[in-house]
């Protein structure tokens, strides 16, 4: 009687780790939505995320034009920079576009867009962007067909995919974390001894030491 009232116990919490998990990866996974921008006639439109260091990124953008015609469609420029400033990718004269590449540096990368050129109507331009970063940018169909797995294997692959990129994330956090400790300590050792030199010059002064 003990030995199935634990069974179920373990039972059930096998059950509620496998629905966290199942929730985790579907919010890592859900990191492929689509971002409507407008980016305005004269001006820049620019995104960014912050990535830390070895992430592949796949994106897709695209120009959407209220008209049927082709040769109406309003061109814009893409350029894609990392966190030091180097160039990632930059296209002109274009209505869409597609850019991979995998991260070399930890920080904030950025892709902007403007209206170059051809633009018709004169007015903002609205642009849709594919942004996908991480295990929601791996080609799961192609993992699927090379290895011959399906349906919960595969479910369960995303799952462990998922928990690998979440593991990364807490470490790049306690790493920024240790950091920012350090510094703080640093700025408090440096206040405290501003404050013992003035205090100590203040009683100079005064002639009390």
């Amino acid at each position: 009687m003990m030995m199935m009232m634990m069974m179920k116990k373990m039972g059930r919490k096998v059950f509620s780790l496998l629905i966290v998990l199942f929730l985790v990866s579907h919010v890592v996974l859900k990191k492929c939505d689509a971002i409507w921008m407008t980016v305005p006639a004269t001006g820049t439109k620019c995104v960014s995320e912050e990535l830390q260091n070895n992430v592949v990124v796949l994106a897709d953008y695209v120009v959407v034009s209220e008209n049927d015609h082709s040769h109406l469609t309003p061109t814009i420029a893409a350029k894609v920079t990392s966190p030091y400033g180097n160039n990632l990718y930059n296209k002109e004269n274009t209505t869409n576009g597609q850019f991979a590449f995998t991260t070399k540096e930890a920080g904030n990368y950025l892709a902007c867009f403007w209206v170059d050129g051809h633009n018709p109507g004169g007015g903002d331009v609205s642009v849709n962007l594919d942004w996908r970063t991480g295990i929601a940018a791996k080609d799961w169909e192609s993992v699927a067909r090379k290895e011959k797995i399906e349906g919960v294997e595969l479910e369960l692959r995303k799952l462990e995919g998922a928990v690998e990129a979440i593991h990364e994330n807490l470490l790049y956090l306690k790493g920024r974390v240790a950091w920012l400790s350090i510094m703080s300590l640093g700025v408090c050792i440096a206040v405290s001894t501003l404050q013992i030199w003035h205090l100590k010059r203040f009683f100079q002064k005064k002639k009390l030491i």
